[in-house]
């Protein structure tokens, strides 16, 4: 377990394959505008989809504002997803320690800390993403309560037993789901929870589909079955109180995205995989027993 201070840590001692050298490397150098341009409209930055009906009318917009409101209903939808995760935190107050695992540049870790009062600590094992969140922070006066950590998800270093929520939004992809509720379970207290959104393929449709492949490769993840969630849910102690499928809610969003200027190439391989049935967009909510 690492228990390094984080003036210690760097880059050689959070990054422990050449998978996760890769992962380091796409977001150290992402510079994606439909990140950027989004975070941009209220100073919180997403690393995730959003959900929600579509105001269409923005698309009828005169052609000088058509753009910037898109990107201002883009950012609505996705920061709607990050308060419907932060619903199902359970309950948390000022006195609480909550772990944003995975956290991008910070915009979920800020609205909860924002809504509850409590202190976040985000991490990722992208430096750049750990920068630029704790600027964000520190822009915004919190940075005494909302810190943010270059760490490994699957091996921390927090104490046993130091958080009363965590949350993956968007980051299981990246790592073996054993390794990661087996984490997660060490550092939560008994009777806190545990949430997660994410992509998984639907067993039943078989193996991952080829749209599931393509976002598999333009993000260098490696999207789960349903299944495996919760079986290592329930092998690693954490017990399902909610699941919500959140699929037909973010086929919008996806929509909107694909004729807008920020598309990036993967909204149609996002719009297959879900219409077609082979992905689901699935928040899990989750106690620690």
């Amino acid at each position: 377990m690492t228990s390094v201070h984080d003036s210690a840590l760097d880059d050689s001692v959070v990054v422990a394959s050449p998978y996760q050298r890769a992962v380091a490397d796409y977001w150290n150098a992402e510079r994606n505008p439909v990140n950027l341009r989004l975070g941009e409209v209220d100073g919180i930055y997403h690393h995730h989809y959003g959900i929600g009906d579509v105001d269409w009318s923005v698309l009828q917009s005169p052609a000088e504002v058509r753009e910037a409101r898109i990107v201002e209903e883009l950012h609505r939808l996705e920061s709607a997803q990050a308060d419907f995760l932060l619903d199902h935190l359970g309950s948390v107050g000022p006195e609480d320690r909550v772990l944003d695992a995975g956290c991008g540049r910070g915009g979920s870790s800020l609205v909860a800390a924002a809504r509850f009062g409590c202190r976040v600590d985000g991490i990722s094992i992208s430096q750049a993403q750990v920068d630029f969140a704790n600027e964000q922070a520190k822009r915004r006066g919190v940075d005494a309560s909302v810190r943010f950590h270059l760490r490994n998800m699957l091996d921390t270093g927090f104490p046993t037993g130091a958080f009363q929520a965590i949350w993956n939004n968007e980051s299981t992809m990246y790592v073996e789901l054993g390794p990661l509720f087996a984490e997660h379970s060490r550092l939560l207290r008994r009777g806190g929870r545990y949430v997660c959104i994410t992509g998984c393929y639907n067993d039943a449709y078989g193996l991952p589909s080829r749209a599931v492949s393509q976002i598999n490769a333009h993000y260098i993840c490696d999207i789960h079955p349903r299944s495996t969630y919760f079986r290592e849910l329930a092998a690693n102690r954490l017990v399902p109180v909610s699941v919500v499928d959140l699929t037909a809610a973010t086929i919008p969003y996806w929509r909107l995205r694909a004729r807008s200027g920020l598309a990036t190439g993967i909204e149609n391989a996002f719009l297959d995989a879900y219409t077609g049935g082979s992905f689901q967009y699935l928040l899990i909510a989750a106690d620690r027993i």
